[in-house]
Parts: C-alpha cells; structure tokens; sequence
C-alpha cells in the first residue's frame, strides 16, 4: 500500500526570481506613499466629517475628544487668547476675596465692641 509521491522544486537565481515572483504587498492592504496621498481626506473633506461626527466624540478624554483637539490644536498655533485679562480677573478676584475677609473681620469686631461695651 506505499505510494510513492514526487516532490518538484523548483529554483530561481535572483535574476529570475525578482522577474517571476511578486514581492510587493498588495494581497495585505498596504498602500504605497502615493495612494495614501490620493486616499487622505481634504481639508474641506475633514471638516465635513468633523460636523457630522460632532456629538459623537467624546468631550473629555487624553485622546480622540474635543479636549485632546483643543490642547493639541492651541499647543500647534500657541493660543492664549485672553490669557492676560483671565489672569488679571483672576488676581482682582483673589484681592476683592481679601478685601471681603477683612471687611468681615471688621463688622465681627464691631459687633463684639458694641455687644461688650467697657
């Protein structure tokens, strides 16, 4: 009951191996420079995505959320619009809150002069 198989190899020098044998990747999906070039969205194409996946993204988060698009996007054009007056209003804030505790302090002293009068 043995049967005999026959194995044929066959073998190429590198000259003809280059010639005979596709050695790109098209069967996995990878794409040259090129055809990624002319797969990328536009500008206007992105932004078109962007509206319709609005309420979709998530608000918070470290990556892929309207908070990573605004710190990446402020970090790429160095944005700190406002940043002076915010800090101005913030100092202003801090000094009116000083100057309430202190006024504070006066009307209890007041207070306890006039309820212990000497």
């Amino acid at each position: 009951m043995s049967e005999s198989v026959n194995f044929n190899k066959q073998v190429f020098n590198k000259g003809q191996y280059t010639k005979v044998i596709d050695t790109s990747f098209k069967e996995l999906g990878v794409q040259s420079i090129q055809e990624q070039i002319v797969t990328q969205p536009t500008v206007n194409e992105f932004f078109n995505l962007y509206n319709e996946l609005f309420y979709d993204i998530p608000e918070l988060g470290t990556i892929n959320s309207h908070e990573y698009l605004i710190k990446t996007s402020s970090e790429y054009i160095d944005f700190n619009a406002n940043q002076e007056e915010i800090t101005a209003l913030q100092n202003e804030i801090a000094q009116l809150r000083i100057d309430l505790l202190n006024a504070q302090k006066q009307i209890v002293e007041l207070q306890t002069t006039l309820a212990n009068p000497q």
